[in-house]
């Protein structure tokens, strides 16, 4: 299936030219993403949902420069990612991506800054820099009243609204979230939804996987996966999909 949406002149930001995913166990060769063809433009709020086995983890993986495809190309922000090794795939990740987990993955003595400012210790920020953005990216998601709380001393929400701002703070082309919603109540799972829109209306393009509908019913295109295959690339909001 291909991408036949009309995006008119916004920048592509992903593009997917029949891509094949196969994994091989002794003899056993398992198709686990088969021709799969699409774009995501900047500024899209995209969903890529399926049920357990259809391929969107084995996508995710791809998309985010922790895999490469068997066949056909990944290009992301014109960079043809099929053939880079895994010293340029992290190269690439570290500069465009910022990642969001179902788990929340905060080191639990660190503080909500300094798990916040890790991704800049890495990149070799310099230390009273790597505060000011962490306390940042924590305004950008409501949550600088809480910059000196531990993980143990937060909610479910306010952990992952943390882990949000940790994905902010190296300030990436693109926030990939993994069932970001899957360990939250429902009022949580409401409250990171929101903030996600709000930072996509402030530009910034984000693709979701998750199996819950309710969540992708909240992005502005749904991107559906069985058996490996893209069955669906359904638009939610139109007046979007209009104005650009």
């Amino acid at each position: 299936m291909t991408d036949n949406i009309n995006y008119s002149d916004r920048e592509t930001i992903i593009e997917i030219s029949q891509l094949d995913k196969i994994y091989t166990t002794g003899d056993i060769n398992l198709k686990a993403l088969d021709d799969v063809s699409y774009i995501i433009k900047s500024g899209e709020l995209v969903a890529i949902m399926g049920h357990s086995g259809s391929g969107k983890s084995t996508m995710m993986n791809i998309l985010g420069c922790l895999d490469t495809p068997t066949s056909g190309t990944y290009k992301l922000d014109k960079i043809d990612t099929s053939n880079l090794d895994d010293n340029q795939l992290a190269e690439v990740r570290n500069k465009k991506i910022g990642f969001v987990f179902q788990s929340f993955n905060l080191l639990p003595k660190l503080k909500s800054w300094e798990n916040v400012a890790l991704p800049l210790v890495y990149g070799g920020v310099n230390a009273k820099i790597r505060k000011e953005r962490a306390m940042e990216a924590l305004r950008s998601v409501g949550l600088e009243n809480r910059a000196n709380h531990r993980p143990n001393e937060l909610s479910g929400g306010q952990c992952q609204r943390v882990a949000i701002a940790r994905a902010l703070v190296v300030k990436p082309e693109i926030i990939m979230a993994d069932e970001p919603t899957g360990n939250l109540d429902s009022a949580s799972e409401a409250e990171i939804i929101e903030i996600f829109k709000k930072l996509n209306r402030e530009g910034a393009t984000i693709i979701m996987v998750t199996h819950e509908d309710n969540v992708g019913q909240n992005c502005k295109r749904i991107i559906r996966f069985h058996d490996g295959k893209l069955i669906k690339n359904e638009v939610i909001d139109h007046e979007f999909y209009r104005d650009i």
